[in-house]
């Protein structure tokens, strides 16, 4: 009855699955349980799942011992890091007590916009959600350090498989990109290595403008979502810093202004336009989101430079960071392979962590290689390569020319915001991306060549057609050897291997300090001293016990009131000392003795309080001073 009925219908179970293999998939699968570990089991073989789990894999085992003792330990060095543990912590407390005070966080009392004087990590802000406390800030920053290099990894591989390479490329490239030697001088700056959002972007707008170097623009393939995905992963990277956020912020309006030059000079010849009106829609509208993210982070951080003149850093801090052509090729410190061997080379350097900028021997090497053997165009080449002279140029600052002129320095005053980029080294991230870029080409090419090694021969010794079914009968294809096909993948996996092993660090973790118990007891808002130095960093992330009102901080600049406040302080206690702290708004005073020593404020301790009208007590070793009559612990 079921053949009468399908006959009937005209619909043969065969048709079915010809038309439609989803369905017959399902109309044939013995049982609902088998369907979906089948579904599993592709959803897990797919490339993308497979892609980012190699790089949280990769990550985890390349920044290793991160993630050992990850609630105590922090990488690189106990004072960046320190800052942006407390940066990421204090933009989750904000978005859950008070989104409005986002910008006027709790340190450098009682400044306002304090949460802006330096890059904010903002994007990072949902990880701020999860945990409260010390603890929870140090092990939410390593978690984001190793998820960095993962992201970093994942977008790299993603844009160069958009551009036309193959997986072994793309694996390659995001190694080398995501893992680079340079990158290891900046262990302590979350901010310098979260990049994998520009990668990502700029794969995410390719992808959906149908457009890659290997086959160029192709309409079919528009798609406009992800188009406004780009843009709003775009936006994100932004939202990390500006140090890494405005050079992206330049090159997509320059890229947007080339392809809409291009676009109308298409309509002038053509007399039609190549973008549809959905791809111009996503573009208005992941753009505007963009540029309303830039807007309004720019006039914040103008806002603070109008309250805090002394924040605009002149040209001079640039020209002392530019490093020199040999920085190219030196490694820093912490790298496994080459730190020991380039020593005396990072000896000669001013400041080698943001002048040793190697982006790798074996980059280096395939990506020159790719020049002239790639299965890119020859015009795609050229680009790429005069695109890594370029922001070699600009990496060498006020090295190039004539002072930075044309160059770095010569962006600096025609650019808004440039000059704010006081270390011209970190265009390595661009210099780097496009080694890859080219280094993918060329293996992706010696890829190709093993497959048509691979490819049977007919008898006469040709390689067997692929087309036309041919009008005799064909000879029985001969079987090329094994040994070259084999010989050839054990190939490609050398520079894998080899970024891989230039990858690996030997970055320190130190121990973070532990917070002092006075600090949870003493009424806010408080002063800790001493009060300078990297010190003050640590009161930043012991704050995010609860994120007390504190007076101390740490940024590029001192604002005028925390100054005041240092130079009153260190006659502290005193009548004169008491009476202004206490008209700043004072009512704690923190003294940690052992650290008093070689400080302005040594002696402090030991000073009586009696006759003043404040009181003071010990917490296990810590001295506070409560301003207030009847000091002690109080509700915040």
């Amino acid at each position: 009855m079921q053949a009468i009925r399908r006959r009937l219908l005209g619909t043969s179970s065969v048709d079915r699955r010809q038309s439609d293999p989803d369905q017959a998939e399902s109309e044939f699968q013995p049982g609902r349980g088998q369907g979906r570990l089948a579904a599993t089991a592709r959803l897990l073989r797919h490339e993308w799942v497979v892609a980012t789990f190699a790089g949280v894999a990769l990550a985890v085992l390349l920044t290793w011992p991160t993630l050992r003792h990850p609630w105590t330990t922090i990488p690189g060095d106990i004072g960046d890091p320190t800052l942006q543990a407390w940066q990421v912590a204090w933009a989750g407390h904000a978005l859950l007590t008070d989104p409005l005070g986002l910008w006027h966080s709790n340190t450098f009392f009682p400044e306002s916009y304090t949460y802006v004087y330096s890059d904010t990590l903002l994007g990072y802000a949902p990880a701020g959600l999860l945990g409260h406390g010390v603890e929870a800030a140090v092990f939410r920053y390593n978690l984001l350090f190793v998820l960095a290099y993962a992201l970093a990894f994942v977008g790299a591989y993603a844009l160069v498989r958009q551009l036309g390479s193959g997986r072994t490329a793309a694996a390659v490239a995001g190694i080398a990109w995501a893992f680079a030697p340079w990158r290891l001088a900046h262990s302590g700056h979350l901010n310098i290595l979260s990049i994998g959002g520009i990668a990502l972007c700029l794969a995410m707008l390719a992808r959906g403008h149908g457009w890659s170097l290997r086959h160029g623009h192709r309409p079919a393939l528009h798609r406009p979502g992800w188009i406004v995905a780009g843009w709003l992963v775009a936006a994100w990277q932004v939202s990390l810093g500006f140090g890494i956020g405005l050079p992206l912020v330049y090159f997509l309006a320059g890229t947007g202004l080339a392809v809409a030059a291009g676009l109308a000079w298409s309509r002038w010849r053509n007399g039609r336009w190549v973008l549809g009106r959905r791809v111009v829609l996503a573009n208005l509208i992941g753009g505007a989101v963009f540029g309303g993210v830039c807007l309004w982070l720019a006039t914040t951080f103008l806002r603070v430079v109008e309250l805090n003149p002394q924040a605009r850093r002149d040209l001079s801090w640039t020209e002392w960071f530019s490093p020199p052509l040999r920085g190219y090729f030196v490694a820093p410190a912490d790298s496994w392979l080459w730190g020991d061997y380039h020593e005396t080379a990072r000896a000669e350097l001013f400041w080698p962590p943001e002048m040793a900028l190697l982006p790798g021997v074996t980059l280096i090497v395939l990506a020159a290689v790719g020049l002239s053997y790639s299965v890119f165009r020859v015009r795609h080449r050229v680009l790429l390569g005069l695109g890594v002279l370029i922001t070699g140029a600009l990496g060498l600052g006020s090295n190039l020319g004539d002072r930075g002129h044309p160059g770095y320095l010569t962006l600096s005053r025609l650019l808004p915001g440039w000059d704010a980029l006081r270390t011209p080294g970190r265009m390595m991230v661009w210099t780097s991306l496009l080694l890859a870029v080219l280094a993918a080409g060329a293996i992706t090419q010696f890829g190709r060549e093993l497959s048509r090694r691979a490819t049977p021969l007919d008898a006469t010794g040709s390689q067997a057609a692929e087309t036309a079914p041919p009008a005799a009968p064909p000879a029985t294809p001969r079987p090329r050897p094994a040994w070259p096909r084999l010989a050839g993948r054990v190939a490609l996996l050398v520079p894998l291997l080899l970024v891989l092993a230039e990858g690996v660090n030997r970055t320190p973790h130190p121990t973070v300090p532990p917070a002092p118990a006075a600090i949870r007891s003493a009424a806010e808002p408080l002063l800790v001293l001493p009060s300078d130095g990297l010190g003050e960093l640590h009161v930043m992330l012991w704050s995010t016990d609860g994120f007390p009102r504190i007076a101390n901080g740490l940024a590029a600049f001192v604002p005028n009131r925390q100054e005041q406040i240092r130079s009153m302080s260190m006659s502290f206690p005193d009548p004169g000392s008491i009476e202004f702290l206490r008209q700043t708004g004072i009512r704690s005073v923190v003294v940690m003795p052992d650290r008093l020593a070689g400080t302005p404020w040594d002696g402090v301790a030991d000073r009586p309080v009696e006759g003043l009208g404040i009181t003071r007590e010990e917490v296990h070793g810590v001295l506070v001073y409560h301003l207030e009559p009847g000091g002690g612990e109080q509700p915040r």
